[in-house]
């Protein structure tokens, strides 16, 4: 096997070698095939041993409800720790002497930001706000290298876009580009990697290259189209690379949140933009276990050195991570910053669209599953990992897609499967008669949650159009929204994770599916 086979692998059929076509296609059936038959034998097993399993599922119920309670601890911290990241003269503090890891003085002034958004069918409004974020940045212009990479396939409505915001921004920074991602690429999935991959190379041929800018120098950050960033961000964000004690092999992740429309949106597109930025906050707290997601930054010169990103995936954003993990023998890492950027929550013009999108874009991101034998392959091949190391994110990323698609259905059939499949002597047992109280009785303490959720989500945002309900009703009404949790939780995340891993465990990959991005009397 090649040492590069980390940037070149993203299905079996990719390995010419037939022993490893084989293994790493039992790796993409084992994620499917572990949920399914989880859900299965606990239907079987509440028929054939309702006893036992009932004990079991008060275990799970127990055991779910205690990291419920410890997650709810990560995310009152990482809310803390983003306001005080908010509040923090960034720019000021890198005008202290910096020193990098061998001693050498290092300033802030010599770094440059390389910003790409990858563009494809989105509105001008949506692109002009994210330029205009970039231009309400305290970081200096004159070290921004701005790359707007456009979709050829989308046709004459992405280049009128694309003179606009040429016309209107390319001369607010350093450098500005436009790029357009040929279409048919043979051995590319049309995406934000193929498209983000494209830009990079040409503005490193076209700017970076001919200006002989060290690419150590040079901080690649991947946004969205919608990336909407907070002012200080870059200075914060140069401030934690200039502190690293590795910045070329770690990634840096802000907090996304998923605020910008969050008002104009249905309650339950809502809820889950809350639930998912609430989520990311959490995973702040737990550094050994954090990858990239979304938006993100990382070192120029790692970016190059691991042969940029895959071009035939579909989960880029985590898959980048893995590829250095890899490239670099384990020695790879993402620092969180707790600092927060904003993206839209999902909308579309009808409620029913906006509920298939919601799904589509959640499928989208369960298939980061995939991952999983990329992840596993790569272990099995690299011989310089620590084997702690190994097990450990082979644990995290195995549990957490089980989870994601388990977990949910689980709770919701908990408290009457064994009843209702147990037969008549089990309905006659104590146990069973105490099964759905005691189930039922965790759950309700762990609503409890929703009250910290509503309240997070209040101060998270400014309540634009709440404000005209008076506060009670503001209150009341984001509370109400929280119940529609267990619901979301269902059809929103358990069942689009369940689709993803069975279009993988069938072989049957899937492309990459763009979010519609659209947003109703939004003002910024």
């Amino acid at each position: 096997m090649d040492d590069d086979y980390y940037q070149k692998v993203a299905f079996a059929r990719d390995l010419p070698d037939r022993k490893d076509r084989v293994i790493y296609r039992l790796l993409e059936i084992f994620p499917g095939a572990l949920s399914w038959a989880t859900i299965f034998l606990a239907f079987l097993f509440s028929w054939l041993y309702p006893k036992p399993t009932a004990i079991v599922f008060i275990l799970f119920v127990i055991i779910w409800f205690l990291r419920t309670v410890y997650f709810s601890f990560h995310l009152r911290s990482g809310f803390r720790q983003m306001l005080k990241h908010e509040k923090i003269d960034w720019l000021e503090k890198l005008k202290e002497e910096t020193l990098d890891n061998k001693g050498k003085r290092r300033s802030w002034e010599d770094i440059y930001h390389l910003i790409v958004l990858p563009m494809y069918k989105e509105p001008l409004a949506i692109v002009e706000s994210s330029f205009e974020s970039l231009l309400k940045s305290d970081y200096p212009k004159d070290k921004f290298i701005v790359v707007l990479a456009c979709e050829e396939r989308a046709g004459e409505e992405v280049r009128k876009t694309a003179e606009v915001i040429t016309d209107k921004f390319s001369n607010k920074f350093f450098k500005f580009l436009v790029t357009f991602h040929p279409a048919h690429i043979p051995g590319e999935i049309a995406g934000k990697a193929s498209n983000e991959t494209w830009a990079v190379k040409e503005v490193k041929k076209r700017i970076i290259d001919p200006l002989s800018i060290p690419y150590e120098n040079i901080i690649f950050s991947s946004f969205d189209i919608d990336t909407v960033v907070f002012p200080r961000y870059f200075s914060c964000l140069t401030y934690y690379y200039l502190h690293s004690k590795d910045p070329y092999r770690t990634s840096f992740q802000p907090v996304p949140l998923f605020m910008n429309n969050a008002y104009d949106v249905p309650a339950i597109s809502r809820v889950f933009s809350f639930s998912s930025s609430f989520w990311q906050i959490m995973n702040q707290e737990r550094p050994e276990k954090l990858i990239t997601f979304s938006s993100h930054s990382m070192s120029f010169k790692a970016l190059v050195d691991v042969g940029y990103k895959q071009t035939d995936v579909v989960s880029d954003d985590s898959r980048i991570f893995w590829q250095c993990l890899l490239k670099y023998n384990g020695h790879y890492r993402v620092q969180p910053i707790y600092y927060p950027i904003s993206m839209d929550a999902n909308v579309a013009p009808s409620f029913l669209q906006t509920m298939k999108n919601i799904y589509k874009q959640q499928r989208r991101w369960a298939y980061g599953v995939a991952d999983i034998p990329y992840v596993l392959f790569g272990f099995i091949k690299n011989k310089k990992i620590s084997f702690s190391k190994k097990l450990s994110f082979s644990l995290e990323i195995i549990e957490g897609h089980w989870s994601w698609a388990t977990s949910s259905i689980l709770i919701f059939f908990l408290g009457w499967l064994p009843l209702t499949l147990g037969g008549h002597n089990f309905s006659q047992t104590v146990l069973s008669y105490n099964l759905p109280t005691i189930t039922s009785r965790i759950l309700t303490v762990s609503m409890l949650g929703l009250v910290f959720s509503a309240y997070f989500s209040m101060i998270l945002l400014p309540p634009k159009q709440y404000r005209k309900l008076g506060h009670f009703r503001h209150l009341i009404w984001n509370l109400g929204e929280w119940l529609l949790l267990p619901l979301v939780m269902i059809f929103f995340s358990s069942i689009p994770s369940l689709d993803a891993q069975t279009h993988l465990m069938l072989g049957k990959y899937m492309g990459f599916w763009p979010t519609p991005k659209i947003r109703k009397n939004y003002s910024k």
